[in-house]
């Protein structure tokens, strides 16, 4: 068996934000391997989170964001369970980069249940003609729809939605992550986007792909 150091824990711990035990045990586990002690309370801690996700989050902040041009902004809701995390600057940098995602990505929602089932079954009619005027055979077009709708709601709800930071985790992903972290349930409740000449017949410009590129840079 490895021999666990202090300093291995302690490098573990300012990795993954997880206690000093459950370094300790996590390293011990993977034979002193820190990548799969890090892998290690991941799951620990996504099983963890799921666990809070149940809990009731009433506290939290109103954050907004204005894109550097002042063409984009948005206000959004993030709860947390205490005034104490809530003003902790972690959670409201969190929340910051949740409000810059909702400007660069412009979601419709936040979560799938949010989703109108008349623009659902809009999408599905959409896609199923697609697939029929592509040829495709009709015992496979429902499954190239269900396919189809899979990666709409990816575009469309917040959640599904990769992480602009980090497109291999999605925001869920980074919510729960953040719950494992601090220890409370965290729900992102709502948002409103705004975009200079929304709705207006004009030029078009892609002020989200600036956005993504501020962020990015």
């Amino acid at each position: 068996m490895a021999n666990i150091t202090a300093a291995m824990v302690k490098e573990l711990r300012e990795q993954t934000g997880a206690g000093m035990m459950d370094c300790k045990k996590a390293l011990a586990e993977c034979d002193g391997d820190k990548d799969k002690a890090v892998d290690f309370l991941r799951e620990k801690g996504l099983a963890s989170a799921a666990k809070k996700a149940g809990r009731v989050a009433a506290e939290g902040v109103v954050t907004s964001y204005i894109h550097g041009n002042g063409r984009i902004g948005v206000l959004v809701e993030v709860n947390c369970e205490t005034d104490f995390v809530a003003g902790t600057d972690d959670f409201k940098e969190f929340a910051r980069d949740i409000a810059m995602q909702i400007a660069a990505a412009n979601p419709k929602c936040v979560r799938r249940e949010e989703v109108e089932a008349a623009d659902l079954d809009h999408e599905r009619k959409v896609l199923r003609e697609q697939a029929l005027a592509e040829g495709k055979p009709e015992k496979i077009v429902e499954r190239m729809v269900e396919g189809r709708i899979e990666k709409y709601y990816k575009e469309v709800c917040l959640l599904d939605q990769a992480y602009i930071k980090d497109p291999e985790q999605t925001i869920s992903d980074l919510v729960k992550a953040k719950i494992a972290k601090i220890g409370e349930n965290i729900s992102i409740r709502r948002f409103v986007r705004y975009e200079v000449g929304e709705g207006i017949e004009k030029k078009e410009d892609d002020f989200a792909a600036e956005v993504m590129a501020a962020v990015k840079g």
